[in-house]
């Protein structure tokens, strides 16, 4: 489990491809001697193993499910992640409970300076859009954010200063793809409501 709090923004160094899955290696501002080999860590909100690590690098496996429904595909050597490493018992709950299972791929619609942060409008895929509500919670590329407004399939955030300058949500522009995960609660309570 993780709390959408990013920790480190990463960057791929490395990109290959194995008999099964996608192998992507990760520099890390992290000391990774404290990473153990098996552990999981939310990669743009995208839950990942570390297979293998190295001075100041870890290695990734990625099956072609996880690519072909998340925003992973596209990565390139020297694109920037938003990392976590998972949450522990005793940990500050910073953001809101975030399961790293990527629900689906949504757009960037617009992104405008509002005061000193700035507002960034997405549509999400259906039928996910029925699970966002306004001043509920939505993780976007592994971020944790409060939604502000939802109209349609749309839905507005504001991103203060420091999510911008901290996070890869500061490159994003009209036309990009970000991986969303939805509340957990309004998951298990849209399935209550179905069976009812």
């Amino acid at each position: 489990m993780f709390t959408g709090i990013v920790t480190d923004v990463g960057r791929v160094r490395a990109v290959s491809q194995t008999d099964r899955d996608r192998r992507y290696e990760i520099e890390t501002a992290w000391d990774v001697s404290g990473i153990d080999l098996g552990a999981s860590i939310s990669h743009a909100g995208c839950c990942l193993t570390v297979v293998e690590k190295g001075q100041g690098w870890f290695a990734v496996e990625v099956s072609n499910e996880t690519l072909s429904k998340t925003t992973l595909g596209a990565w390139a050597e020297g694109d920037r992640v938003n990392l976590e490493r998972a949450a522990r018992l005793g940990d500050e709950m910073g953001g809101h409970v975030v399961s790293g299972h990527v629900d689906g791929v949504g757009a960037v619609v617009s992104v405008e300076p509002e005061g000193g942060s700035h507002r960034v409008t997405f549509e999400a895929p259906p039928p996910l859009h029925r699970y966002v509500a306004a001043k509920g919670s939505i993780t976007v590329d592994g971020v944790s954010l409060t939604v502000n407004e939802v109209e349609g399939r749309r839905f507005g955030v504001n991103l203060i200063p420091h999510t911008w300058d901290h996070t890869t949500l500061g490159g994003l522009k009209a036309g990009d793809r970000v991986n969303l995960e939805i509340d957990m609660l309004a998951r298990y309570l849209a399935r209550w409501q179905e069976t009812a």
